[in-house]
Order: C-alpha cells, then sequence, then structure tokens
C-alpha cells in the first residue's frame, strides 16, 4: 500500500493575507523614512562642523576632537539608556540625579577604599543605577502611575539623597587628589588615539541597538510603545518589560555616573544637574518619538553627538552660549513636527496602497 501523497498547505486567504502584507509594508516604510531622518541629522552634523572649521580651522584639532567625544560619551550613554524607555511610551527625567549619586557613590568607594579595582568601582556605580531605576519602574510598572510625575519626583529625591549623604559624611566635595591614580587614568586612557571612554558609549550603543533589532523582548517595547493595550491583549507583559526598559536606562545613568567621575574627577552634589533635559532632547533630536513606538537608539546617539558639537561649536563661532539651549529647543519642536508629518505621510501612503490592492 503506498503512502498517501501528502497535500501543499493551503494558501492564506486573500482577507487574511492582505492585513500581513500591509503590516510587512507599513514597517519597510518606517524603517525607510527614519534612515532617512537619521541621514538628515548626520547631515546636519556634517554642516556644522564644516561651518565651524571654515570660521576656526584648529576646531578639528586632535584635543578638541578628543574633548568633543569625551563630552559626548556622557550624554551618549545616557540617551541610549532613555531610548528603552522612550519607546514604551514612558520618559525618565531622574537620569541627571541618578548619575549624580552614582557618581558620588563611586568617589566615595574610592575615597574609603583606594585599593578597589577599578572594574568594581564601575560595577558598584552601575549598581546604584540600577536600583534607582528598578524604584522608578516598579512605580511606574507596578501601581501604573505617569512616569512623567514618578521620575519628576525621584529626580529631587535622588538629589536630595545625594546632599543628605554628602553633609552626613562631611564630605560635600571630593577632588581629583582623594581618588586613585588608577582611576584618574581611566578618564584620559586612548585606545588608538580615541579616548576609552567614548568607546565604553559605542560599544553600549551598539549593544542597545543589538538589543532592541535582535531579541523579541526588545522588538516588544517599540509594540507597547505603539499600542499598550493592544500589546498587553496580546500577551505581551507590558508590566515586566516596561520596569526591565527602567532598570536598563538606570544602570546606564550609574555608568555615565563612573563616566563622569572619570571624566571631571571632582565631584559634589551637583554633578549631573540640568542633564535630563538634553538627554531627552537627544534622544527626540535623534528620532525617538516621544510618543513611543519608533526611534533607534543609534539615532539617540546622532542627537547627543549633534547637541555636543553644538555647544562646543558656538564659542568657536562668537556666538553666546545662550543660543545653545534656544538651538536645543529649536530642534525639539522640530523633531516632533517631523515625527508628525513623517506619520500622517505613512498613513497617507498606506492609504493608498491599500486603496489601489481593493480595485
Amino acid at each position: 500500500m503506498s503512502a498517501p501523497v501528502a497535500k501543499p498547505p493551503a494558501a492564506l486567504p486573500e482577507e487574511l493575507a492582505a492585513p500581513e502584507r500591509t503590516g510587512r509594508r507599513g514597517s519597510a516604510l518606517v524603517h525607510r523614512l527614519f534612515v532617512v531622518r537619521e541621514l538628515g541629522i548626520l547631515a546636519a552634523l556634517v554642516l556644522l562642523v564644516l561651518v565651524t572649521v571654515v570660521a576656526n580651522p584648529r576646531f578639528l584639532s586632535g584635543q578638541n576632537v578628543r574633548d568633543l567625544l569625551l563630552s559626548a560619551a556622557i550624554l551618549t550613554v545616557l540617551a541610549a539608556g532613555q531610548t528603552m524607555v522612550i519607546v514604551t511610551r514612558n520618559v525618565d527625567l531622574s537620569v541627571g540625579s541618578v548619575l549624580g549619586l552614582s557618581a558620588y557613590a563611586t568617589g566615595t568607594l574610592l575615597v574609603v577604599a583606594p585599593g578597589t579595582p577599578v572594574v568594581v568601582a564601575v560595577l558598584a556605580g552601575t549598581a546604584v543605577g540600577a536600583v534607582c531605576g528598578l524604584l522608578n519602574g516598579l512605580v511606574v510598572a507596578a501601581a501604573g502611575v505617569p512616569s512623567l510625575v514618578v521620575t519628576l519626583g525621584t529626580l529631587y529625591a535622588f538629589r536630595g539623597l545625594d546632599s543628605l549623604w554628602a553633609s552626613s559624611a562631611d564630605r560635600l566635595q571630593i577632588n581629583a587628589a582623594d581618588l586613585p591614580s588608577g582611576f584618574k587614568a581611566l578618564g584620559g586612557a586612548r585606545l588608538l588615539g580615541v579616548p576609552v571612554l567614548f568607546l565604553v558609549a559605542v560599544a553600549v550603543v551598539l549593544l542597545v541597538g543589538w538589543y532592541l533589532r535582535t531579541f523579541r523582548s526588545g522588538r516588544e517595547l517599540y509594540g507597547i510603545g505603539s499600542a499598550p493595550e493592544a500589546a498587553r491583549l496580546s500577551g505581551i507583559p507590558v508590566g515586566r518589560r516596561v520596569l526591565t526598559a527602567f532598570v536598563v536606562n538606570g544602570a546606564l545613568a550609574g555608568l555615565a555616573g563612573v563616566l563622569y567621575a572619570a571624566r571631571f574627577q571632582t565631584l559634589d552634589t551637583t554633578a549631573g544637574t540640568g542633564q535630563e533635559l538634553f538627554v531627552v532632547a537627544a534622544a527626540v533630536v535623534g528620532g525617538v518619538a516621544i510618543f513611543g513606538g519608533s526611534g533607534s537608539v543609534y539615532g539617540a546617539a546622532l542627537g547627543a553627538l549633534l547637541l555636543t558639537t553644538i555647544g562646543t561649536a558656538l564659542p568657536q563661532l562668537g556666538l553666546d552660549p545662550f543660543w545653545r539651549d534656544a538651538a536645543v529647543g529649536a530642534l525639539i519642536l522640530a523633531a516632533i513636527a517631523l515625527d508628525r508629518a513623517l506619520q500622517l505621510r505613512l498613513a497617507a501612503r498606506l492609504r493608498g496602497r491599500n486603496a489601489r490592492r481593493d480595485r
């Protein structure tokens, strides 16, 4: 008796296949539009550098470039973590205070125990940030309190804790002379002429980008930001994913605090003050939609580099530093307007394709 011949799988009905094709087309369009946007940020960065070099040819001297990369490293690490939070339709305004608390904690550890290995100091500072992120995430994910309210409160709470710690320890400031030479060497270390701190920032961006693109849990963050209720109904553990995003963001803010301590080597309770605004600006300018669901960590990194370059270039162009804040504000407004325009264009193109298919 001959074995039965297996039937080929039946094709999907047209009404089921069409939404799948539409989803793939929409995803491709989104990817194309945001690649174009990131290229636009890169073009703006290159144009700014060219204009500054024309005004001051020494702008691209070796020392100036190293200083620029060192300054951008801290903001880039913070922007990478903030990206994970914003794509879930949340925001973390406490990162500046977390950076300050982590930097002070790292400095205190090295003062009290000068023989602490640099790797242990880095892990300790990162752990302090992760704990702060865990507290933020628990309140947001478990209690359902809006992240804007929660992190605005913890911004002041963490800063107050830092001040209380410094005053009770009678150590209002930690100076470079108090830190071990091995840790201070990290701030100026170079590999093939590139600052090590900047290479750390690049590694962070690559790891976060790989996670968001490759892992299912990373891609689910975008689904949560696009439609939280639909994500919940589809079985995505929304609370757990949001909590993870806040913990990773806190850990990266803690790492940024360690980089800050190594870079500046003079620490007090004002470290990182106001940094949260530039972090959110870097992410939004870099194409991370403030309403969640889209954007990439690579764009956020470009946004951080652009904002840092603006701050460095303005004095070279003879302009008042006030214009840096004005430029950042204008870029944020332009980014939000561009987000809206991209959404409308995407929706119009999808409607047009669906209409042609239905004819």
